[in-house]
C-alpha cells in the first residue's frame, strides 16, 4: 500500500521592512523547519502578485505596508480565482497593533505574528496552521465531517471587515436594499429577503423566496458591502444568506453543497470556504 506523503508547506512573507522579513524567515525556519518561504514582498501588491503566482499555503502579511495595506491585501487575495481544486493560503497578519486586533485573531479565524516574532508565540502559530493544512487535506479527500449550520467556525471576511473598521475608525455600513432591474423599472429588493448572490456573466443574480433580479454589482463588490455575518461568501461566485441555509451535504465528488430553504438547487462550497461549515 502506497505511502500518503503530504506535501512541502509552502508561505510567502509580505513586510516592507526587509529586517522584519529576514528575522521572521530565520525564525521559521527554527520552529517550522519543513516551510519552504517561495517568495518575499515588500508591499501589499506584491503579497498579492505572490499569491497569484506561487500559490503558497500560508502568507504572512505585514498589517502596515504601502499601496496596499495587509489587511486590503487580505481582501484582494481572498478574491483571487485559483480554480476548482486550487486553494488559497492560510493567512496569519504580522503586526505591532493594539489589543483589539489580538483579541480578534486569538478566535483563530485569521493569526497574528506580534513584532518581532517572538519564538514561542511563533509556535503556536505554526502549530495552529499545520492542523488547519491537515484539515484541509481531510476535507480534499472527503473523511472531514460535516457540521450543522450552527456549528461554524467564523470566516476569515467576517475578520477582515471588522479589522478594517478598526483600523480605520469608522463603524461599517452595509446595504439594507439592492437596486435591481425589472424591465424598464428599478425594484428596490430588502437585503433580508435575499437567499444568496451568483455570479451572472457581467451581472449578479439575486435570488428571493419568490424571484431571480439581475443587478449590476459584482459579487466582489456585494463582499464589501453586505454584513458578513448575514452573507457568507461560500464560493468566489456565491454569497449566501446564513438565516436561509438549511442544511449541508457532500456530493458524488465529495464537495460541500449548501440546500437552501425553499428552493431545490443546491450551492456549491469551495474548498476555501469549507471551514465555514467545520465543527468548531
Amino acid at each position: 500500500m502506497p505511502i500518503d506523503i503530504a506535501p512541502m508547506p509552502r508561505a510567502v512573507i509580505a513586510d516592507d521592512e526587509r529586517l522584519m522579513r529576514d528575522q521572521l524567515r530565520s525564525r521559521l525556519q527554527q520552529v517550522w523547519p519543513e516551510l519552504e518561504v517561495v517568495a518575499q514582498a515588500k508591499n501589499g501588491l506584491e503579497a498579492v502578485q505572490a499569491v497569484s503566482e506561487y500559490k503558497p499555503d500560508v502568507i504572512f502579511l505585514d498589517i502596515r505596508m504601502p499601496g496596499l495595506t495587509g489587511v486590503e491585501a487580505a481582501k484582494e487575495i481572498a478574491q483571487l480565482d485559483v480554480g476548482e481544486e486550487g486553494e488559497l493560503p492560510e493567512m496569519v497578519f504580522i503586526t505591532a497593533y493594539d489589543q483589539y486586533a489580538m483579541e480578534a485573531f486569538e478566535q483563530g479565524a485569521v493569526d497574528y505574528v506580534l513584532k518581532p516574532a517572538d519564538p514561542q508565540r511563533l509556535r503556536v502559530t505554526v502549530e495552529r496552521l499545520k492542523r488547519r493544512l491537515q484539515l484541509r487535506r481531510a476535507d480534499a479527500a472527503g473523511m472531514a465531517s460535516d457540521a450543522t449550520p450552527l456549528e461554524v467556525k467564523p470566516s476569515v471576511q467576517q475578520w477582515l471587515h471588522a479589522l478594517s473598521s478598526k483600523m480605520s475608525g469608522q463603524a461599517p455600513t452595509y446595504l439594507a436594499w439592492l437596486q435591481a432591474s425589472v424591465g424598464q423599472t428599478i425594484q428596490m429588493v430588502p437585503v433580508e429577503d435575499v437567499l444568496y448572490c451568483v455570479s451572472d456573466d457581467k451581472y449578479t443574480r439575486v435570488q428571493t423566496a419568490k424571484q431571480a433580479f439581475l443587478i449590476r454589482k459584482p459579487i466582489k463588490e456585494l463582499v464589501d458591502n453586505l454584513d458578513p455575518q448575514l452573507f457568507w461568501q461560500i464560493h468566489r461566485s456565491t454569497l449566501v444568506n446564513v438565516k436561509a441555509i438549511a442544511g449541508i451535504q457532500r456530493d458524488e465528488r465529495g464537495r460541500q453543497e449548501v440546500s437552501v430553504k425553499g428552493r431545490t438547487e443546491k450551492l456549491t462550497v469551495s474548498r476555501n470556504a469549507a471551514s465555514l461549515f467545520r465543527a468548531m
